[in-house]
C-alpha cells in the first residue's frame, strides 16, 4: 500500500507539473510582447490619415470652385484662405493672434481642472452632496456657455476675468461629472482594501480612486478642454476692448464686419487646428497611456 501510494503522489505531481505547464504556455499565447514602434509605423499610423482626410477636403473645395458651382464670396477658394493667412504672416500678427487665445483658454482649463477635481471627489464621495449638486453640474453643462457672457460681462466688465469665469462655468461640470463617471465604476473592493491598509480619507482619494479612476477622469478632462475652448471663442466672438487685445474668436468677428470672407474662414480653421492640435498632442496619448495600463488600448485593427 505504501508504494501504491507513493506512485498515485508521484503521478498527481507529474499532473500538477503538465498543468503548470500548459497555464504558463496558454498565458505567455495570451501575452502579447510589448515592442516598441518604428518612427516610420508612428507617422503612418497617426499623421498620414489625417493628412490624407485634409487632402480629400482640399481636393473637393477646389473641385467645387473649379466647375463654378460656389461664388468666391460664399465659400472663398483654398488659396483666397491661404493669402489671407499669408497676409497675417508678413504683419506678424499671426502668432499673437493665436497665443492669445491660446494662453487664456490653458489658463481657464488649468483653472476648471483645479477647482472641478475636489469638486468631483466631493460629489461622489458625499451621499448629500451627490443628491444636491449632480443634478446641477448636469444643468450647467446642457447649458451653452454663450449664455454666461452677458452675466460675466456686467460682473468682471470687458477684461479676460469675464472669460474666464466663462470657461469655467463651461468646463468645471464636464471634469466633475467626468470624475464622478469614473468613480462611480471604481469595483468596491478596492476601497475595502484601501481602508484594510490604512488608504483612507485623502489618502484612500489619492492612492485609490484618483487612480482606478483615470479613464472616467481623462475622458472628463478630455471634454472639459473641449468645453474650455468653446467657452473662450463665444466669449472673444462677443466681448471687445482695446485691453482684451485680439484673439481668434475676436479675429473670426472682425472679419466678419468687414465682410472678409477669406478671413472668416481663416479664423474657423485656426480655431479647429489649434483645438485638435491639443487633443492630439496632449489628450490623446494621454488617454492612450491609460488605456493601455489597463490592457484597454485598442491597435490599429479595432481590436484590444
Amino acid at each position: 500500500m505504501p508504494e501504491t501510494e507513493a506512485r498515485a503522489v508521484k503521478a498527481r505531481g507529474r499532473d500538477d507539473a503538465d498543468l503548470a505547464r500548459l497555464e504558463a504556455g496558454l498565458d505567455s499565447l495570451e501575452t502579447k510582447p510589448e515592442r516598441r514602434d518604428s518612427v516610420g509605423r508612428v507617422l503612418r499610423r497617426t499623421v498620414a490619415p489625417p493628412l490624407l482626410g485634409i487632402v480629400l477636403v482640399l481636393t473637393v473645395w477646389q473641385t467645387l470652385h473649379l466647375s463654378g458651382l460656389v461664388s468666391e464670396d460664399r465659400l472663398p477658394s483654398p488659396a483666397a484662405i491661404g493669402e489671407s493667412l499669408r497676409t497675417l504672416w508678413l504683419r506678424g500678427t499671426l502668432f499673437d493672434i493665436i497665443w492669445t487665445s491660446l494662453e487664456r483658454g490653458l489658463l481657464g482649463f488649468l483653472a476648471s481642472v483645479a477647482i472641478g477635481t475636489p469638486l468631483g471627489l466631493l460629489v461622489a464621495r458625499v451621499a448629500l452632496v451627490r443628491a444636491a449638486v449632480r443634478p446641477v453640474l448636469s444643468g450647467l453643462q446642457s447649458l451653452p456657455s454663450v449664455a454666461w457672457v452677458p452675466a460675466a460681462v456686467i460682473w468682471f466688465g470687458l477684461t479676460d476675468g469675464a472669460m474666464y469665469a466663462v470657461i469655467l462655468l463651461g468646463a468645471v461640470p464636464s471634469i466633475a461629472i467626468g470624475l464622478v463617471s469614473g468613480i462611480d465604476q471604481v469595483p468596491p473592493l478596492y476601497l475595502r482594501a484601501g481602508r484594510v491598509i490604512g488608504a483612507t480619507g485623502m489618502n484612500g482619494a489619492r492612492h485609490i480612486l484618483l487612480p482606478a479612476s483615470l479613464p472616467g477622469y481623462t475622458a472628463g478632462l478630455k471634454q472639459g478642454w473641449a468645453f474650455s475652448w468653446r467657452s473662450l471663442m463665444a466669449t472673444e466672438l462677443i466681448a471687445s476692448s482695446p485691453e482684451l487685445g485680439i484673439g481668434l474668436g475676436r479675429f473670426l468677428e472682425n472679419s466678419r464686419e468687414n465682410i472678409d470672407m477669406p478671413g472668416v474662414f481663416l479664423g474657423i480653421l485656426l480655431i479647429l487646428t489649434v483645438g485638435v492640435l491639443i487633443d492630439l498632442v496632449v489628450f490623446s496619448p494621454l488617454e492612450r497611456r491609460v488605456l493601455r495600463n489597463r490592457g484597454l488600448a485598442l491597435t490599429g485593427n479595432g481590436r484590444p
